[in-house]
């Protein structure tokens, strides 16, 4: 392998230099990113847990809070993909977070990223786990198939073999990956479609006693009640478009040169928007707002609204929704592992975590021990939190919103300050320099402090509380919080890093082969 050579002309892994770490360049064009980028948002998946409490918080305005919460994240991909032009990396928040303002602001970047990564992937695990067992029931006729998911050690077993299977296609290489991506997310993607057609057919048609019709007042944001609705509904959406900065962290593997996973970024996240879009107006029109049958406010139905409108809307071929879903959450446990795996690679070979997590296979160039790293952390996360309580792993999944504000917003904010000396320099920089990030990183700033007083109050997601406070909030900070005291630790193990020996802010860039 050719030694990586930086554009002043050292070697790669010389002292100050963002460097190349082995991985295998030039696998992915445009297109493969942006799969694996809708892959990791998991829209099906995304779609049937968030509607309902969506719906609950705003109401009608549905497609409102969707297009309100997109800004902040078109926003976030402008100031990545600023970022990822100047100075590709596949530590992402971790390394530009670190160039801006020092090596412990950095770190903490690469927590939040790492933290809401390995929950999310637990997450994903369990909850194929579910529809796998849903889809055998439906598959053989029988029912009590679908119970057998309430087997505790059954269901840490099956979930654990998806983790072990996410883990084997992750480690060999973004090729295995591409592969399995394009067929899991064509299939979502096109039954998506098909449940869009017929529920607008059903609606349409005076069927669904549910049924309402489309008013343009839906996209109306300032019929959102208070400003509790509209904190509450983008605390949701802003879980449901994260994933598509996965594209950023494959950055040093792609074909085309420093500019393609920027733009896979912006492309996902656009891409994502107009079939979230389409889906939600044909829910709406065909189930309606209200508590009633297959309405979106029935609490019933609001923890998986197509499991409970697949049958209704869909007929027969409700189990391809199953189906769907299950593939989906699949695909996006297999696509999310490369963004732990690559930013633990990335903290590691800068000395910010232990040495062996920079080891990356001669075989497939992929960042191996870390990728297994992940696997059996967020494998055993899932394992423990099921064990000890179902609300928990689901108070965890509302604490995300926390962090993925926060890493979001400290991105934004390191785009604008890395950047400072050439922010009036034209009006280009103005707005993808200052402007956009500014605001993108301000709006998460307030949804992250308003979730968090939210949060606060016991009745906040589940009702679970420890002395009088919300579960959510004690695992939100508290994942922080623990995040303070692993820096302080790797500070004094590996202090290299936090002595600015391997980046510091006037560290050069990383040349990616074009």
């Amino acid at each position: 392998m050719s030694q990586t050579i930086n554009r002043d002309g050292n070697a790669a892994g010389s002292a100050h230099k963002i460097s190349g770490k082995g991985l295998k360049t030039g696998q992915l064009g445009l297109l493969a990113v942006v799969v694996l980028g809708i892959s990791s948002v998991a829209p099906a998946y995304s779609l049937t847990s968030s509607l309902g409490p969506a719906a609950d918080a705003v109401g009608l305005q549905l497609p409102a809070i969707f297009i309100l919460a997109f800004i902040p994240m078109i926003l976030m991909a402008f100031a990545y993909r600023e970022l990822n032009a100047d100075s590709p990396d596949s530590g992402t928040t971790f390394t530009w977070a670190t160039k801006a303002f020092g090596p412990w602001v950095g770190w903490m970047g690469g927590w939040g990223l790492l933290a809401a990564n390995i929950i999310v992937l637990s997450n994903l695990a369990g909850v194929a786990v579910d529809f796998f067992y849903l889809f055998l029931a439906q598959v053989f006729g029988n029912p009590e198939l679908a119970e057998l998911t309430s087997n505790t050690p059954l269901n840490i077993a099956t979930c654990l073999a998806f983790v072990a299977l996410a883990v084997w296609v992750s480690y060999r290489g973004l090729q295995a990956t591409k592969l399995v991506q394009y067929s899991m997310v064509g299939f979502q993607i096109v039954v998506l479609g098909v449940f869009i057609v017929m529920a607008i057919t059903h609606a349409a048609s005076g069927d669904t006693p549910t049924a309402i019709g489309f008013n343009w007042d839906w996209f109306n944001p300032a019929k959102i009640g208070s400003f509790e609705q509209f904190a509450a509904g983008m605390s949701l959406a802003v879980f449901v478009y994260w994933g598509w900065d996965v594209c950023l962290t494959l950055n040093e593997e792609t074909k085309g040169g420093k500019g393609t996973a920027g733009k896979a970024g912006t492309t996902t996240a656009v891409a994502v928007l107009g079939l979230y879009i389409a889906v939600i107006v044909a829910t709406m029109m065909v189930a309606g707002v209200g508590s009633d049958g297959i309405g979106l406010n029935n609490p019933d139905n609001q923890s998986n609204i197509f499991a409970a409108l697949a049958s209704p809307v869909m007929g027969p071929l409700a189990i391809l929704m199953s189906l769907a879903v299950l593939s989906g959450t699949a695909s996006s446990l297999q696509s999310t592992m490369a963004s732990p795996a690559r930013s633990l690679l990335a903290m590691s070979h800068y000395g910010a975590l232990p040495k062996n997590l920079s080891t990356v296979s001669k075989r497939f160039g992929t960042p191996g021990y870390a990728t297994i790293a992940a696997g059996v952390i967020s494998g055993g996360f899932y394992a423990v939190m099921k064990v000890v309580s179902e609300n928990v792993l689901n108070d965890t999944i509302m604490a995300l919103g926390l962090m993925i504000c926060f890493y979001y917003s400290l991105t934004a904010f390191a785009c604008t300050w890395y950047f400072r000396k050439s922010l009036f320099s034209s009006v280009r920089n103005f707005f993808m320099r200052l402007l956009f990030p500014m605001v993108g990183g301000l709006v998460l700033t307030l949804v992250f402090f308003q979730t968090a007083v939210d949060s606060w109050a016991p009745e906040f997601g589940s009702g679970s509380e420890i002395g009088g406070v919300g579960l959510v909030f004690i695992l939100g900070v508290g994942i922080l919080a623990l995040g303070v005291v692993a820096m302080l630790v790797m500070a004094r193990l590996r202090p290299g890093f936090f002595k600015g020996e391997t980046i510091r802010k006037d560290t050069p860039a990383l040349v990616v082969p074009e």
